[in-house]
């Protein structure tokens, strides 16, 4: 009976239930505005992606030609070397982000200001060089920063500056615009689900990432791929909801480990910190976000993380926040309950800092250590 019962053939097996993984990710990337630029797709899910994500960052490439104050034949640098003298027109897009530039700056009292240029240059850190300056520098670039002196004639899309020695600097937003363009682009072109980071500090999220239901089989592949991602990882939970896209953030004091993670549902993150553009002098700490209120470098927060509506805002209120300060961060927030954000700060003990999250759903972020 044993050896009959050992010979009888088996039952077939019931058929495992698929697993949901992560799909394989398509990467196309780009130096551009001093920083990688790259727009992640899902493999094979859009014919014309590989395309669309080209023509994207050829997108940026002609912003970052328009935008920047580092050529002398930008438009932005024809408009400083003009509008003191004389109302200047300027592209309708760009007009729309001055006038965008000045709002963030009125909402946030000043602390988010796209004429901080001079200071920028008196601190050293335009050229990547910090230096201490003497108040008398520092009062006397003060005197020509002010949004609120930027005149926006909305009929006629001129600019003109109403301080002697104003300029512009797009930097604490550009990167941010430009990401909202490419999204815009793509959008247009019929890719859905993508996302767009400038640096792995700025970064756009639409649809998903698709989770593949017979990638268990591949587990090889998809590990090989994962260790291909940026710095800023994307990794889609495996539930049945929309996935959306999960990003990670930096630990503003080692920036080799992951702080915390962020899911994004077609939304955008700006991360902003000084933690790679410093100087000490005296034994004291500067790094380079200016209080535009003040003229001296922020102090109090480690890093500033914004998730909004857009990558523009983003990044815009990520630089506000941080020179803001937490109290007065916390009270921004509360006023604006579309914005979330997570700042971090020092804590009791050289090494530790504390969380403070902001409008921040429990589901939509988990701290990693």
């Amino acid at each position: 009976m044993l050896a009959e019962a050992a010979a009888a053939p088996r039952p077939p097996a019931a058929p495992l239930p698929p697993v949901k993984t992560r799909s394989l990710l398509v990467h196309v990337g780009r130096e551009a505005m001093a920083c990688e630029f790259e727009v992640v797709l899902n493999a094979g899910q859009h014919k014309q992606g590989t395309d669309a994500a080209v023509a994207a960052l050829d997108l940026v490439d002609r912003l970052e030609a328009q935008l920047t104050v580092y050529r002398d034949d930008s438009e932005v640098s024809r408009l400083n070397q003009r509008a003191a003298d004389e109302a200047v027109e300027v592209e309708s897009r760009l007009f729309e982000l001055l006038l965008q530039a000045k709002t963030l700056s009125q909402l946030t009292a000043g602390a988010f200001d796209i004429t901080s240029g001079p200071l920028t240059k008196v601190w050293g850190f335009y050229r990547r060089q910090g230096k201490m300056p003497s108040p008398d520098d520092v009062a006397a670039a003060l005197a020509k920063v002010g949004s609120q002196a930027i005149e926006l004639d909305e009929a006629r899309q001129t600019v003109r500056f109403g301080r002697p020695g104003m300029e512009l600097n797009l930097g604490a937003i550009g990167k941010g615009y430009a990401i909202d363009r490419a999204a815009g682009l793509l959008l247009t072109e019929g890719v859905s689900d993508f996302m767009i980071h400038g640096g792995n500090s700025s970064v756009l999220a639409s649809g998903s990432r698709q989770l593949d239901v017979n990638a268990s089989s591949n587990s090889d592949a998809v590990a090989a791929n994962d260790e291909q991602e940026p710095p800023i990882e994307q990794a889609a939970k495996q539930d049945n909801a929309a996935t959306g896209w999960t990003v990670a953030l930096r630990h503003p004091l080692r920036p080799d480990h992951r702080l915390a993670e962020f899911k994004l549902f077609d939304q955008a993150l700006g991360t902003s910190g000084s933690g790679t553009q410093y100087f000490h002098h005296q034994g004291k700490r500067y790094g380079h976000i200016l209080d535009p209120r003040t003229g001296w470098p922020a102090d109090g927060v480690l890093s500033s993380t914004v998730i909004a509506p857009t990558a523009a805002e983003a990044d815009a209120l990520s630089t506000a926040l941080y020179v803001l300060g937490l109290d007065a961060a916390r009270e921004f927030v509360a006023q604006h309950p579309h914005i979330s954000a997570l700042l971090t700060t020092q804590g009791s003990r050289a090494g530790v800092i504390e969380l403070h999250p902001l409008n921040l759903p429990d589901d939509r972020w988990r701290r990693l250590e």
